[in-house]
């Protein structure tokens, strides 16, 4: 599942880690990204690099490796923007790549909240790009994709459609899960999961009111044709609706 940061992306790794067939995983190259870049104003910087697995070809190796002898389904939650350069892509092509997004505005007004001056790359949107048009060139369809704004209005349906999508049962497990931080976190997660702690469920879509602030609205202009050219393409929300 790729996405970006404030894209419910951590309910939807609930989600199917409620499923008695599934293991998940937490942003699995956080650790490499932060290693090798320069964005040390991340929280927990020095704790998560100490922690996590910061080589890219052992995290590809363990992502590609085999499942446990009770699970099918290996849900890897990721942010499109921690695969670098140097992160070879030949192995998501064992993937069945999704996509998930959210209303740009949305989305900053979130993650200004955590990164006070975020750059277009922090956001995730450029690579979610790039990897999108890869694997729809190579398996010569798009691959599915969800917006955030629609699994909250419709869990049930938006996931189920989703599993019909990519060839997996659906399952009612998937709209609830127990509250507070799992074993399967980063270590991050006590800075950046402050409200999916809390949740027991998809807790519906409530519009984000205000407007980004003027000293990012080029970002925000930046983002949107991004998002636009992904939502193009979002699975749609009540058959149509």
């Amino acid at each position: 599942m790729w996405s970006g940061p404030r894209n419910i992306s951590t309910a939807m790794m609930r989600a199917w880690g409620n499923r008695p067939d599934t293991i998940v995983c937490d942003e699995p190259f956080y650790a490499h990204y932060l290693q090798q870049t320069e964005y040390t104003h991340h929280p927990v910087h020095a704790e998560i690099v100490a922690h996590h697995e910061c080589d890219w070809r052992r995290v590809v190796d363990w992502l590609t490796g085999p499942l446990p002898e009770s699970k099918s389904i290996f849900y890897q939650k990721q942010m499109a923007h921690h695969i670098l350069p140097d992160i070879e892509l030949e192995w998501t092509d064992q993937m069945t790549n999704v996509f998930l997004i959210r209303d740009p505005r949305e989305m900053l007004l979130s993650l200004l909240k955590h990164l006070p001056n975020p750059t277009i790359e922090e956001t995730g949107l450029p690579r979610q790009v790039e990897l999108f048009a890869r694997h729809q060139q190579r398996t010569g369809r798009p691959p599915a994709v969800l917006d955030a704004r629609d699994v909250l209005l419709d869990p049930h349906g938006m996931l189920e459609q989703l599993c019909e999508r990519i060839g997996v049962p659906y399952t009612s497990e998937m709209l609830v899960w127990k509250s507070g931080l799992h074993e399967t976190d980063g270590i991050w997660g006590r800075h950046w999961y402050g409200n999916v702690i809390e949740t027991t469920g998809f807790g519906g879509y409530q519009p984000k009111m205000g407007d980004v602030p003027e000293e990012h609205r080029p970002l925000l202009a930046a983002c949107q044709p991004l998002y636009d050219r992904l939502a193009e393409h979002k699975l749609p929300l009540s058959g149509g609706a």
